[in-house]
């Protein structure tokens, strides 16, 4: 599990979320000034991961979330509170859109499971009770058995 608590199956394989760029690098790639970057980090817009010497270290996404903060500070004119708030309300869709596809895993799992046991009840029926209807439209059950060779 990574620090942002997505699974990883290879720990050399490289991912949008693999925390690879230096901030020199998160700043040439995304268009703003290491302190920037810095600065946001402090703000909580943009959290890198961080090595055993407390450098940090930018992923590919955390380079789109960058240039995403800037177009909606200098294209949007929206304040860093605002990209703040924007941000995390993406975060909460993105983990109640995972939810919502959970738990419509789950309630197809157990409607497979209803229709499993349906079947199983079907299958268990006894076919030697037969409905009988009678001439005044009365329902009765018969029981019904094949004769025996004698």
């Amino acid at each position: 599990m990574d620090s942002r608590g997505g699974q990883r199956r290879n720990p050399y394989e490289l991912t949008d979320e693999s925390p690879v760029y230096v901030i020199s690098v998160a700043a040439q790639l995304s268009g703003l000034h290491p302190q920037t970057l810095r600065q946001y980090d402090r703000l909580g817009l943009v959290s890198p991961d961080r090595t055993a010497g407390r450098g940090r270290r930018y992923s590919a996404r955390d380079i789109e979330l960058l240039r995403t903060v800037q177009q909606l500070s200098q294209t949007e004119g929206i304040n860093l509170a605002g990209i703040k708030r924007i941000i995390e309300l993406e975060n909460q869709v993105a983990a109640l859109q995972q939810r919502v596809a959970e738990l419509q895993g789950a309630v197809e799992g157990a409607a497979s499971a209803i229709r499993q046991r349906e079947a199983a009840v079907h299958a268990s029926y006894r076919r030697d009770l037969v409905p009988y209807q009678d001439v005044q439209q009365t329902s009765a059950l018969v029981v019904w058995r094949p004769k025996r060779p004698e």
